[in-house]
């Protein structure tokens, strides 16, 4: 299998005519930043609430901007979509190979739940049985052939209506690298000990950060897990670090890529939208940079010294992309012990403010109508 998976996501649209098509603006500004980059994306998620009501018309404007897309694009279906009593519009106006069950993807597994069609309508989330056995064949499937998996749905299994720690139990015993959402609004991250949520806020209806619109990078490399995100006004190159683990993303704490032994670490990284030849350094708590080399497979890397158990700040620097992480060190005898599985899959285990990631830890949506995630 590949090594390494990068996705785009960007967040519920809700197309609307009443706020002269703001959703679409940015969509089709978001369309264009992805092409500048194209070459290192996978493919793009759209993670449901595409239609803020689910209308004909706002299904053509959806495709219309997506048509220059230069890599491939998923969808799931959210609770917006489903405004007129049924996927009907969806259905119609989304080819089916854009909203697949389950694909293969560099490698992965991935599985795109519809968690709206079972409900009555609103936020009323449900898996049907059949959707729960499929989820249970392709996980089965997907550790047969040795893929690691990763889910889409457009919320968390917190917020079903029903058998969520099922599912996220279900998500755990897979050893599901990472959950990508929508219906939040905010950015958030969650990490309940097991797997790896991640929201990426509303397109068109944002409350955090000024308004200021974007779109998340998700990268899995093996079953490391890291997630940025873009304003649409940020300059380029784009640098994310892929591998050591950040300590707040480590759900396998035996596993040396996400809590190395002290010694020589591997310092692997992705930049995106680079002009020109690309210079990657790499430096270890401020210490001197080290140069990094590019792979065959698009990726940089250099080893560094990291002597000492506890946490060590890794950056990498590429022209005026940057990117950090803190790492947590410890020997073989003294690696984290994993606490008991609890309130899997709910915001309960929200990470909290992660400002290089673009999370402030507030909660500003109409979901949770804003504050700490502990409020």
């Amino acid at each position: 299998m590949s090594d390494t998976i990068c996705w785009t996501h960007i967040g519920d649209l809700h197309l609307d005519e009443a706020d002269d098509w703001a959703g679409l603006t940015r969509l089709k500004t978001a369309v264009d930043q992805i092409n500048h980059a194209a070459e290192g994306i996978d493919f793009v998620f759209l993670p449901g609430d595409n239609a803020n009501h689910g209308t004909v018309e706002q299904y053509e404007r959806l495709i219309e901007a997506l048509a220059p897309l230069e890599r491939p694009w998923r969808i799931i279906p959210g609770d917006h979509d489903f405004e007129p009593g049924d996927l009907g519009n969806y259905n119609a106006a989304i080819p089916a190979e854009n909203r697949p069950e389950a694909e293969t993807i560099a490698g992965f597994r991935c599985l795109f739940l519809d968690i709206i069609s079972p409900g009555a309508g609103g936020p009323d989330f449900r898996v049907t049985m059949h959707h729960r056995n499929r989820l249970a064949e392709e996980l089965s499937r997907a550790e047969a052939a040795g893929q690691v998996p990763l889910v889409f749905m457009h919320a968390y299994p917190g917020d079903l209506a029903a058998d969520g720690d099922t599912i996220a139990r279900a998500f755990a015993d897979a050893r599901v690298a990472f959950v990508d959402t929508g219906h939040t609004h905010y950015n958030e991250l969650l990490n309940d000990g097991r797997v790896i949520y991640g929201a990426t806020r509303s397109t068109a209806q944002i409350e955090e950060d000024d308004g200021r619109p974007g779109f998340a990078i998700v990268c899995v490399h093996g079953r490391v897990p890291s997630w940025r995100f873009r304003r649409l006004d940020a300059p380029w190159p784009h640098v994310q670090i892929v591998s050591p683990c950040d300590v707040r993303l480590v759900t396998r704490p035996a596993d040396t890529h996400q809590v190395p032994r002290p010694g020589m670490v591997t310092i692997i990284a992705r930049v995106l939208g680079a002009t020109g030849a690309a210079i990657l350094e790499a430096r270890v708590d401020g210490t001197a940079p080290v140069p990094m080399t590019c792979g065959s497979d698009g990726l940089w890397r250099v080893e560094v010294r990291v002597d000492g158990a506890g946490i060590h700040g890794i950056e990498v620097t590429c022209g005026d992309g940057r990117d950090r992480i803190d790492i947590l060190v410890r020997d073989a005898k003294n690696i984290p012990k994993r606490r008991l599985l609890a309130g899997a899959g709910t915001e309960a285990h929200s990470i909290g403010a992660w400002p290089i990631a673009g999370i402030d830890g507030f909660q500003l949506g109409p979901n949770k109508n804003g504050g700490p995630p502990d409020a």
